[in-house]
C-alpha cells in the first residue's frame, strides 16, 4: 500500500480517547465534521480510565470505606473490623472501569465516530499512519489533528522497573498484596495521594519530596495543614532530599539519598515526574520537536507551531488534570471548527485560571482562584474568611472534624478572589464558590454567602461561617 494513498478522508482526526481526546471528538462531531479516534490500547478511555484517575479514585474509596467501619464508633463497639488485601481492594476497583468503557464506548457509537485501536504517526502535515494490533497499516487524511496522547510515569534509567519491589504509578495497581513498608520518591500530586492511601492501610511510610513543601503551588495554609495531618497519621516526610542510588535486594530496596540517608522498605514507588506521550508520533516529519519531558508547546487556544495540529490533556503538561483535559479538548475543537469554517471572529483564548483543583488526598483538597502568597505579591488588599470543619454539625456527625475552608476576598469590594478547602468532601464543596465566582458585577461577594440560606446540617454551611468570619475582620 502506498502510505500517502489514504484509506480514509476526515475533517478531524484525535489521537487518543483519555478525556482531552474524547472532549475534542465530541465536540467536533456536533458542529458536524467527520471525525476518527486513535487509541492505542485495545479499549476506549486512555490511561485516566485504565491506570489513571478512575482505578485510583475507585482504590481510595474502597479504602475510605474500610476505615469508616473499623474507627467508626458504632462498629467499634460491635467487635466489627473489616480486613481486606490489596488485591481484594483493587478488585472493587474494576467493576467501574468496565462501567467507564462500556458508557464511553457508547458516546463514539451513537455518533458515528470511527475507532481506530492501534499506534499513531505523522506521515505528513495531514496524514496519519495507524499501525493497527492486527498488524494491519491504514492511512488517515484529515484536515485537522487534535494530538491527545496523555502522560505516562518518568522513568531514570539508572532505577530498574523490572525489579518486584520497585514500581511507578502505572504498575502499583499491579501490587499482589499490601506492603508493611514502603517509600515514595516523589511528592508531587501522585506521590501524596498514594501516601495517604497506603497509610490508611497502616502501611510504614517514607515520602521522599525533593522540595522544601509539600504540594508548595496550593496555599500556603493548605500545604501546611496537608502536612500536619500527614505527619500525624505516622507518614514521615524527607523535604529537599534527592535520589544517589537504589540498592535492590529479593524482597527489599534501600533508597540512598545524595544527604546519606538510607530508606529501606518492602517496596518503593517512583512518582517523581511524568512525560508526555509523544516518542511514537514522527513528530520530526512534520517539524514539531518536544521539550525534554516529551510534552508539546501549545498557545492559549492549544495550537501547537502547526496551527492546524492541536494538543490538549497531559502531554501539553500542566495542570495534568483529567477534568482540565476534557474542556481543554471541547475548547480545541471549538476553534479548530471556526478555523476550518473560515470565521473571521475566533474563540477567545482558554482561560486556564478557571479551572478549580481536586487533589484526592484524605481527605480531599480543592482551590479555585488566587493564593494569599499571590494576592500579596499583586499588592491586592484581601482579608480571609475561615470555617473549620471541628465545628461543622455536619462533619461531627460523619466523623469527618479534619479541615477547612477558606475564602479570600476584596476588602473594598468584598469580591470572593480565591477558594481554598482541605477536608471531607473538598472536590464537591469547591463547585459552589466556581458558580458564584463565575458571576459578574456585584454577584461575585462574600454578601452572596453572607446572605444565603443553606441546609442544615450540610458542609455548604461552610460557606456562610466563612463569609461571616471574614466580615467580622473588616468592622
Amino acid at each position: 500500500m502506498n502510505q500517502h494513498d489514504p484509506d480514509r478522508e476526515y475533517d478531524v482526526v484525535v489521537i487518543g480517547t483519555g478525556p482531552g481526546g474524547e472532549g475534542a471528538a465530541m465536540e467536533a462531531t456536533k458542529q458536524g465534521w467527520s471525525v476518527a479516534v486513535i487509541e492505542k490500547q485495545p479499549r476506549i478511555g486512555g490511561n485516566c480510565t485504565h491506570l489513571g484517575t478512575i482505578p485510583s479514585k475507585s482504590l481510595r474509596a474502597t479504602i475510605s470505606r474500610i476505615m469508616e467501619v473499623n474507627t467508626g464508633a458504632p462498629f467499634r463497639s460491635l467487635g466489627v473490623k473489616v480486613e481486606a488485601g490489596f488485591q481484594d481492594l483493587r478488585r472493587a476497583a474494576q467493576s467501574v472501569i468496565e462501567k467507564q468503557v462500556d458508557m464511553r464506548r457508547t458516546f463514539y457509537d451513537r455518533n458515528d465516530i470511527d475507532v481506530f485501536h492501534g499506534t499513531a504517526s505523522f506521515v505528513d502535515q495531514h496524514q496519519l499512519l495507524v499501525r493497527e494490533h492486527s498488524g494491519d497499516e491504514r492511512v488517515l487524511n484529515c484536515r485537522a489533528i487534535v494530538v491527545a496522547t496523555g502522560s505516562r510515569p518518568y522513568r531514570p534509567r539508572e532505577v530498574d522497573f523490572d525489579h518486584p519491589c520497585v514500581f511507578d504509578s502505572d504498575t502499583i495497581l499491579g501490587l499482589q498484596k499490601t506492603p508493611r513498608s514502603m517509600t515514595i520518591y516523589g511528592a508531587g500530586v501522585i506521590g501524596c495521594e498514594y501516601a495517604s492511601m497506603f497509610r490508611q492501610l497502616s502501611v510504614k511510610l517514607n515520602l521522599v519530596n525533593t522540595r522544601s513543601h509539600l504540594l508548595d503551588f496550593l496555599d500556603d495554609e493548605i500545604c501546611d495543614a496537608l502536612s500536619y495531618h500527614m505527619r500525624d497519621t505516622g507518614v514521615r516526610i524527607r523535604h529537599n532530599e534527592e535520589y544517589d542510588r537504589l540498592e535492590a535486594h529479593p524482597e527489599h530496596v534501600i533508597l540512598h539519598l545524595k544527604s546519606g540517608k538510607q530508606l529501606k522498605s518492602d517496596i518503593l514507588l517512583w512518582a517523581n515526574g511524568r512525560s508526555g506521550n509523544t516518542d511514537e508520533l514522527n513528530l520530526s516529519s512534520i517539524n514539531l520537536a518536544p521539550n525534554h519531558r516529551g510534552q508539546l508547546e501549545v498557545n492559549r487556544c492549544f495550537q501547537t507551531e502547526q496551527p492546524h495540529i492541536y494538543a490538549v490533556g497531559d502531554v501539553i503538561g500542566p495542570p495534568a488534570l483529567a477534568s482540565a483535559a476534557y474542556v481543554q479538548g471541547r475548547f480545541a475543537a471549538q476553534h479548530l471548527g471556526a478555523v476550518l469554517r473560515n470565521e473571521e471572529t475566533l474563540p477567545q483564548e482558554f482561560a486556564m485560571e478557571n479551572i478549580p483543583t481536586g487533589i484526592y488526598t484524605m481527605p480531599e483538597i480543592s482551590s479555585l482562584g488566587r493564593n494569599e502568597k499571590e494576592l500579596t505579591a499583586q499588592q491586592i488588599p484581601y482579608e480571609v474568611g475561615h470555617s473549620m470543619f471541628k465545628s461543622l454539625a455536619r462533619a461531627q456527625i460523619m466523623g469527618q472534624p479534619v479541615g477547612m475552608l477558606k475564602l479570600l476576598f476584596h476588602r473594598e469590594t468584598l469580591e470572593i478572589l480565591g477558594i481554598h478547602c482541605f477536608g471531607v468532601n473538598a472536590s464537591e464543596i469547591i463547585h459552589i464558590g466556581q458558580a458564584i465566582m463565575a458571576q459578574e458585577g456585584t454577584d461575585n461577594t462574600l454578601e452572596y454567602f453572607m446572605n444565603t440560606t443553606f441546609n442544615y446540617p450540610t458542609m455548604a454551611e461552610a460557606y456562610r461561617v466563612a463569609a461571616l468570619n471574614g466580615y467580622n475582620r473588616l468592622i
